[in-house]
């Protein structure tokens, strides 16, 4: 069921006369026509009523269009239900939390944060992670909820209402979704092909009779023989993954990838099929340590991303988004320590199996995780074909909804951005978005494909997602204000955020990323895929790839200075200062009495 959009428009504060003393139901006074109160706020629910907070014109409106100030009434900020104005809203508070759980709950927090976490010491990384979510990834999480919730925009025409000039992060964030969907659902075609194969009596990682297998393949599993782990020795799951799925041992590295793996490709094309069918209609349907801790909680959070605000735009404008980022946070969180938990376990255990040390056990990180030792976990169990049925369907199902999301959040930042053309198109739309993200993951699915996908994983979204990030805190921040952002809080929850979130916002989370972004540059990633090393040359693609999306900011602002008339003064002054709103006068309304 769609709903017309509230449009929030700004005034003056109600005086304090005695007539507003009216019935008062759960904080909000009532009143009618002829200035008297009464009635309830129900029956003014989606009338030609309005509902006002009572604060400040000062304070930011949502609305869209030009200022109208007409003499002899009050100016009131109301919401207000506007027939000429429409938006989808979630079907239910449910849908929108279990949503944005999808989304942050995802592959990130299966594969990701164990590899990363043994990466950079184990235990010992969960002090950098832990200050990161705390400082970092929450409050910028509790951040865009809120500014998606407010402005009702997707994240290219959010800005306008912000700080213009900084529009450019809107198209930069759009980019890297799109980079983002070149490898990820890759991976989840490498799940498909690995649930396709779970259909048999025996899983096929489990032996080393099969064509693919190599004279190195040692089945240390088996009960009864006497095996022993030598230097040279390889696993059945690893031979699996590494000879039959994604067949790198036809590739000669960066510079020679190969053909495309047509059965790879098809389960793509079956991904993005149900991609397709799942958001074309909208939303109703649908130091190097510190580096990786921060570069971990932005990727499994989601921050920086374009989707939180796009998801939240859809909220009823009250809806409780502080209590909806504390909640998605902590389960996120909670899934990534669990993760962790069974990785380690499942590590000791081979390494015990093998008689090496765990180093050994894990000495090719990233996917190979997911794709080798929780396979190799399943073939252990009592009743491994069925567990290893509903154990890649669980993958799938994590990455599609991220999918989902990722590009649910590019198609809104469009769609708010350009409405006259892409409104009543967006089926077509949508079909345009899923052909380019397939056209482009086709890299991907050569035989040295997963060498692509460590490229974009490391620099298509860690630094330019951190450096996104800072930007959008400096621009809410410091040029839109903290007092302003506060009040639109107060407006939407009836509180103003308390002085944790205010300086983690102004101070601490531009520090830290600041730190972050500088520890990137100054040590970039060394790259290192099984047993093939990227060359140096790989660095600076790497970095082409990063500048791409990021080049938008700078180039946006250079654009808006260079067509927006007046003095270097003007334009600047003018370049900073958000629209403003509609202010109507009304003589009938309804006051949150907060």
């Amino acid at each position: 069921m769609e709903m017309n959009e509230p449009m929030m428009r700004e005034s003056s504060p109600l005086s304090s006369a005695p007539e507003n003393e009216g019935l008062q139901e759960k904080g909000r006074l009532i009143r009618g026509d002829n200035g008297a109160p009464q009635g309830t706020e129900k029956e003014f629910a989606g009338e030609k009523g309005s509902v006002s907070n009572g604060y400040p014109s000062a304070t930011q409106s949502p609305g869209e269009g030009g200022t109208v100030a007409m003499p002899g009434c009050p100016r009131t900020l109301v919401v207000q239900q506007t027939p000429g104005s429409h938006r989808e809203t979630w079907s239910k508070k449910m849908d929108f939390l279990l949503s944005v759980i999808g989304y942050a709950v995802d592959l990130g927090n299966v594969w990701r944060f164990p590899y990363i976490c043994y990466q950079n010491g184990g235990g010992a990384f969960l002090l950098p992670y832990l200050l990161m979510a705390l400082f970092g990834g929450v409050p910028l999480f509790y951040m865009e909820l809120a500014l998606g919730q407010y402005h009702r925009s997707g994240c290219i025409s959010i800005w306008k209402h912000i700080c213009p000039i900084f529009k450019g992060i809107g198209f930069a964030i759009c980019i890297i979704a799109l980079y983002i969907a070149f490898y990820y659902n890759t991976i989840m075609a490498w799940a498909m092909y690995y649930f396709l194969s779970s259909f048999n009596y025996q899983l096929p990682w489990t032996s080393c009779g099969n064509p693919w297998n190599t004279i190195n393949c040692t089945n240390y599993l088996q009960s009864g023989d006497n095996v022993t782990w030598e230097p040279h020795s390889i696993s059945p799951a690893e031979e699996f993954y590494t000879r039959r799925v994604l067949q790198v041992h036809r590739s000669g590295g960066l510079h020679d990838l190969g053909s495309v793996s047509w059965q790879l490709a098809l389960c793509l094309l079956f991904i993005f099929t149900i991609v397709y069918f799942s958001i074309w209609k909208g939303v109703k349907t649908s130091g190097k340590v510190w580096v990786d801790a921060a570069a971990q909680i932005f990727f499994s959070l989601g921050p920086g991303f374009g989707v939180l605000l796009a998801f939240a735009s859809y909220n009823p404008f009250h809806n409780n988004c502080y209590k909806d980022a504390i909640v998605t946070s902590s389960i996120n969180c909670l899934t990534s320590f669990m993760s962790g938990f069974v990785i380690f376990t499942v590590l000791g255990y081979m390494a015990e199996m093998r008689h090496l040390e765990v180093s050994e056990v894990a000495k090719d990180t990233g996917p190979s995780l997911l794709f080798i030792t929780y396979a190799e976990a399943i073939a252990n169990m009592p009743a491994s074909t069925f567990f290893a049925i509903i154990f890649f369907l669980m993958i799938i199902m994590l990455g599609l909804d991220s999918t989902f999301a990722g590009l649910e959040g590019v198609i809104t930042a469009m769609m708010d951005e350009f409405p006259d053309l892409l409104s009543k198109r967006r089926e077509l739309f949508v079909l345009g978005i899923i052909s380019v993200c397939f056209l482009g993951a086709l890299t991907t699915l050569t035989y040295g494909g997963a060498y692509v996908v460590k490229l974009f994983e490391d620099y298509a979204t860690g630094a330019p997602v951190i450096i996104v990030v800072f930007l959008e805190v400096i621009a809410v921040s410091w040029f839109y204000g903290m007092p302003r952002f506060c009040r639109d809080v107060q407006l939407m929850l009836g509180f103003s955020p308390g002085w944790y979130w205010r300086i983690c916002w102004v101070a601490i989370c531009p520090i830290f990323l600041l730190f972050i972004i500088c520890s990137f540059l100054v040590f970039p990633p060394q790259l290192k895929l099984f047993h093939y090393d990227y060359p140096p040359w790989s660095t600076v693609l790497g970095y082409c790839i990063g500048i791409s999306s990021f080049i938008c900011v700078p180039a946006y602002m250079v654009y808006l200075l260079v067509v927006t008339p007046g003095t270097l003064k003007q334009r600047l002054l003018k370049s900073i200062t958000p629209e403003p709103g509609i202010e109507i006068p009304r003589c009938d309304i309804i006051t949150n009495a907060v």
